[in-house]
């Protein structure tokens, strides 16, 4: 954005484009690990009665670690 587009943005939100993308990345982590841990618990959940095996879990908890990384690279950086 331009400053006139960033002056119009705050005269018209009341808060800076920058807090607007604070929020956002905050929400999007939010979800990322709120999802993680349903999905480990459930992977839990599996492994404890059986039905998955340690090797599965593993994988499952590396892939969420691994999204949650590259994400963090990506937004972040």
């Amino acid at each position: 954005m331009n400053a006139a587009q960033a002056s119009a943005f705050q005269a018209n939100s009341g808060f800076a484009p920058s807090a607007l993308s604070v929020v956002l990345l905050g929400a999007v982590f939010t979800v990322l690990l709120l999802w993680g841990v349903w999905a480990m618990r459930a992977a839990y959940n599996g492994w404890a009665e059986a039905q998955l095996s340690q090797r599965q879990f593993t994988g499952v908890v590396l892939r969420i670690v691994a999204l949650y990384l590259v994400l963090t690279f990506f937004l972040l950086s």
